[in-house]
């Protein structure tokens, strides 16, 4: 763990340069608005310890897919969201020499990203070899009011000298990702421009995404604007630079303003037209008016998802830094893109799509944002239902049954591991229950006509086909799985993975059934259209009814598989220190063999299907599975949050929150410098709203169960639940409820109904 992130309730600071954890601070301190992002590298040259990381929302490309032993049915190609062109690059030389601050004495240090207002800061002050001693401080942001722009401010003063200073500020197109396989570069040069601004259009290999990157600079001089520098041009780059004289402690100022744009987004000649219309826009306002823009911005962000904590400001810091991450990562403005693993933040995983959307992070934008948003995350799965089909029919399915893939940027499969491309199959059920969760939420029965019917029997048509009789046992079963503890390969019959694919198939069934007694035409065609046959309905009910689940009858407990108790069960607080995390110093074969488990697996299901069993049911799996439980997934603290608070285990339940909400600003798991764990975060978020707030839909009203840590004075949040936006706040001593709309809602409050009147009248 790493615990030198300064406390604070809006910022997140780091207060001295520590090169060796420089790509964890990378990481940590990144920004984005939703369009793009970037690592928080250094502006200027530095040659140490770095990943550079800049990337645009949905530009990828098919990476040849690498592996020992080629299978039947791997994916060609990895699909990656790519390093994209580098607009932040200042190559700084004092008196010959050039500013690095890897070879120079740091005398002092700051990054501060203020979450409040959207922007990167840093300051530092050093002395470079030659003597020189300088300060620099930058500004950066993303602008969220205008998400294809952003800008920086960096100011430069030589402190000890009059010195002759070279400043270089460029775009450069010729980047590559380290996790390139066979150390390819994804980018093809199209065009260079030096004419007015500094322009760089470069194009994707293979996937062909076209993108412009223009820049325009301010450069000023003691406070006075200098005439533009000299500029250059080479394959994929362009510079403009200023040689200056300045006397000792006198300013220099760079500004830049850049737009970048895509084929994605708009027509191949219209690229140039709204690159220049979109810099325009942000050149027409001065540097702090733009922060004054980006500030309103995240104040409309913050209006709608904010937490606020009393009396515990780690605890503070970190649910915001989390809501922060979350809302630069996605804004749902655009249905063909979803929420990658990491974000803006890093190369692993690709940046692409996994299960992670549907079971931790539509929940946060259901209660935090416009219906619209978490439509969009379930309209990006509709259309790319043909390629689940697709991808299915590789196995060896047939007639309509869809496998959603593991890993995706465009429909199709790119995971290339066999335990988890062929085998962890149950994110074909988050998907389906993501439907349900958001049906339930927000009461648009109209999606499953339009939509979400026809995804629902696509994979109930893979789990009728997935399981097959057993003779033996006299029922179905599901062999050759990994279940959501991905420390368990090729097993038979998760007990999570069996349910809830009889869950999928009983839901499908419930929907068919409610569309048919409204004798709605739509569903008579949407059955024609996907083929469908009523004896589907028969065997689907026969699965329903004759499912095995493995169990443990003597302890009353589910088990995880078949032959989970043949394992030598040794509690995790048995394991030295020095072995954790597992996934770093054991082989794979021996956490195989061991009882260890990744993440929430029966729990997951009792999370999601908590209504269909008692709580000492909850209870006994709850207290058996959780000392096996080493949550080297960034998913696991926040289920077992919210199952801890329900089973009024509450300091359990605050640790498992401090956990998931402080795991990369530690570093839990010793592994932030890759990128930050941006679907997890929205864990956070679950903790405390579905865990110490005890929010569920029930019979189409809200349900709350609240307790406060007892650390904490107090804690508030906003949801939004079918048109009507509640402001909650719980105390030690009570709590309060504002109704911010203008109809009554009726809610369940620890056990009471109650009406509230809104406070707004219409």
């Amino acid at each position: 763990m790493k615990n030198y992130i300064i406390h604070d309730p809006w910022c997140i600071i780091e207060d001295r340069f520590r090169p060796e954890h420089n790509e964890f601070s990378e990481s940590i301190f990144s920004i984005g608005n939703g369009r793009m992002g970037q690592r928080a590298n250094f502006e200027e040259y530095y040659s140490g310890k770095t990943m550079q990381g800049s990337y645009l929302a949905g530009v990828y490309y098919p990476d040849k897919t690498r592996v020992g032993w080629w299978k039947n049915g791997y994916p060609e190609y990895f699909a990656k969201v790519i390093n994209a062109v580098q607009w932040i690059g200042i190559d700084i030389e004092i008196d010959g020499e050039k500013l690095d601050l890897a070879t120079c004495d740091i005398r002092r240090f700051e990054r501060r990203l203020d979450m409040k207002g959207g922007v990167l800061y840093r300051t530092v002050v050093a002395t470079m070899p030659n003597g020189r001693t300088i300060q620099v401080e930058t500004k950066r942001m993303y602008h969220l009011f205008q998400s294809d722009t952003a800008s920086l401010q960096y100011s430069l003063q030589v402190l000890d000298a009059d010195a002759a200073v070279s400043v270089t500020s460029y775009l450069d197109g010729d980047v590559m990702n380290r996790d390139s396989n066979y150390d390819e570069r994804f980018w093809e040069p199209i065009a260079e421009d030096i004419e007015n601004d500094l322009v760089v259009v470069s194009e994707t290999k293979k996937t062909k995404f076209r993108v412009e990157a223009r820049l325009r600079h301010v450069c000023r001089i003691g406070g006075t604007e200098q005439s533009a520098g000299n500029k250059t041009k080479r394959r994929l780059y362009t510079g403009e630079s200023w040689t200056m004289a300045v006397k000792a402690g006198e300013p220099i100022c760079i500004e830049k303003y850049v737009a970048i744009v895509s084929s994605m987004n708009h027509p191949l000649d219209k690229l140039a037209e709204v690159a220049m219309d979109s810099l325009r826009k942000i050149t027409s306002k001065d540097y702090s008016r733009l922060m004054a823009m980006q500030a309103a911005a995240w104040a409309r962000v913050w209006a709608e998802s904010d937490i606020q904590i009393e009396g515990d400001v780690a605890a503070q810091q970190a649910i915001r830094f989390n809501i922060f991450q979350l809302n630069q990562t996605y804004t749902g403005e655009d249905a063909r893109l979803n929420i990658g693993p990491k974000g803006f933040t890093g190369e692993k995983y690709g940046g692409v799509t996994y299960w992670d959307t549907e079971a931790y992070c539509l929940p946060f934008y259901l209660a935090t944002q416009d219906p619209h948003v978490a439509r969009n995350l379930l309209l990006y799965r509709y259309q790319h239902l043909e390629k689940a089909i697709d991808n299915a029919a590789k196995l060896g399915f047939t007639d309509g049954a869809a496998l959603y893939p593991m890993v995706t940027i465009n429909g199709e499969e790119c995971h290339n591991e066999w335990e988890i491309t062929f085998e962890e199959i149950h994110r074909n059920g988050a998907i389906a229950y993501a439907i349900y969760n958001y049906v339930r939420y927000t009461d648009d029965q109209e999606y499953l006509m339009s939509h979400g019917l026809e995804v629902l029997i696509g994979i109930s048509r893979f789990w009728a086909q997935r399981v097959n009789w057993s003779a033996h046992k006299q029922q179905y079963v599901m062999l050759g799985v990994t279940g959501p503890n991905e420390y368990e390969n090729n097993v038979n019959n998760n007990w999570y993975t069996n349910r809830i694919a009889q869950w999928c198939l009983r839901y499908t069934l419930a929907v068919l059934e409610q569309e048919r007694t409204k004798r709605d035409d739509r569903l008579t065609a949407l059955l024609v259209k996907v083929k469908f046959k009523d004896e589907e309905r028969k065997r689907w009910q026969h699965i329903i009814d004759n499912l095995y689940f493995p169990e443990d009858r003597e302890r009353g407990i589910f088990l995880q598989q078949d032959g989970f108790l043949d394992k030598e069960l040794v509690p995790v607080s048995d394991l030295p220190p020095s072995v954790r995390p597992l996934n770093q110093h054991w082989s794979w074969d021996r956490i195989l063999r061991s009882c260890y488990i990744k993440q929430a697996d029966v729990l997951q299901g009792l999370y999601f299907f908590e209504e269909e069993f008692d709580e000492e049911t909850i209870r006994r799996n709850y207290d058996f599975y959780e000392p096996l439980t080493v949550h080297e997934s960034s998913l696991s603290p926040c289920v077992h949050a919210i199952i801890a608070a329900k089973l009024a285990k509450e300091e359990k339940a605050y640790a498992f929150y401090l956990r998931t909400a402080r795991l990369d600003l530690d570093d839990y798991n010793n592994d932030t410098e890759d990128g930050l764990h941006i679907t997890s975060m929205a864990g956070t978020w679950l903790a405390i709203v579905e865990g110490f707030a005890g929010m569920r839909v029930r019979g189409g009203k809200l349900h709350f169960q609240t307790f406060i840590p007892k650390n904490w004075l107090s804690y508030a949040f906003h949801v939004q639940y079918r048109g009507v936006k509640l402001h909650i706040r719980v105390r030690q001593d009570g709590f309060e409820i504002k109704n911010l709309s203008d109809c009554e809602i009726s809610i369940i409050f620890n056990g009471e109904p109650i009406s509230v009147s809104p406070e707004r009248k219409s």
